[in-house]
């Protein structure tokens, strides 16, 4: 049986306030599970203006220029609460924050992220790319068997709090790929990014890939987003 949840589609925003959004939805999350109530399921879209975000796990010399030079490309910088290290968010870009109640579904951390990572595999199949896991790693992956050629499509970073999800993925479609020089992305050294784009030579559709996310995402975790 479908469980039901809000969509919302929150276009070009500011990393700041996606961010400050999430943690007032994941706090009425909690609050209503401690009322004993079975909160609805979120899922934010969006895209950011350029920003680089760090993970708790991950270190602040895997971002490559000091604040003047993130002035002069206009990007901005955080430190967050998510898993994970450093990534970049910008136009072209889509980010989705799922907010689910794992309890409500009876999933484990690790089985989340599996889901997420079929959910963008699932999505780029009909584009004919084939993503893959990478041993070691999270997000989606492209040629993991030609060690120097292997290169990111989609990252993912999460919290979980008190069996509550944020943050989430992030797949470069039309990303301009020139700001992630500025990073080790993820903290890898020897792997790429890639968009979308990039790997099909044309600028990609971004309501009608959004459709297509969204749907995969229903699919994977059963939920119908109103």
């Amino acid at each position: 049986m479908s469980s039901f949840g809000i969509f919302e589609d929150l276009k070009d925003i500011e990393y700041a306030k996606a961010w400050a959004y999430q943690e007032e939805l994941l706090s009425q999350f909690i609050a209503l599970k401690k009322e004993g109530h079975l909160p609805k399921h979120r899922l934010l879209f969006c895209e950011h203006p350029n920003v680089y975000t760090l993970g708790k796990s991950g270190a602040r010399n895997n971002l490559l220029v000091d604040d003047q030079f993130l002035k002069s490309i206009n990007a901005s910088y955080y430190e967050t609460n998510r898993g994970g290290d450093i990534t970049y968010h910008g136009p072209g870009q889509l980010v989705g924050y799922p907010i689910l109640d794992l309890e409500q579904m009876g999933f484990q951390v690790k089985k989340y992220i599996d889901k997420l990572e079929n959910a963008i595999i699932n999505t780029l199949k009909y584009y004919d790319i084939k993503g893959q896991r990478l041993e070691g790693a999270t997000g989606v992956w492209l040629d993991i068997d030609k060690a120097e050629k292997t290169r990111k499509i989609c990252a993912m970073g999460v919290r979980v709090s008190r069996w509550v999800t944020m943050h989430g993925f992030a797949l470069n479609v039309n990303t301009d790929l020139q700001y992630f020089n500025y990073i080790h992305p993820c903290g890898f050294v020897d792997k790429g990014v890639t968009s979308l784009q990039k790997e099909l030579g044309k600028t990609i559709n971004f309501e009608s890939l959004k459709k297509i996310v969204r749907a995969e995402i229903e699919k994977e975790f059963n939920i119908q987003f109103e």
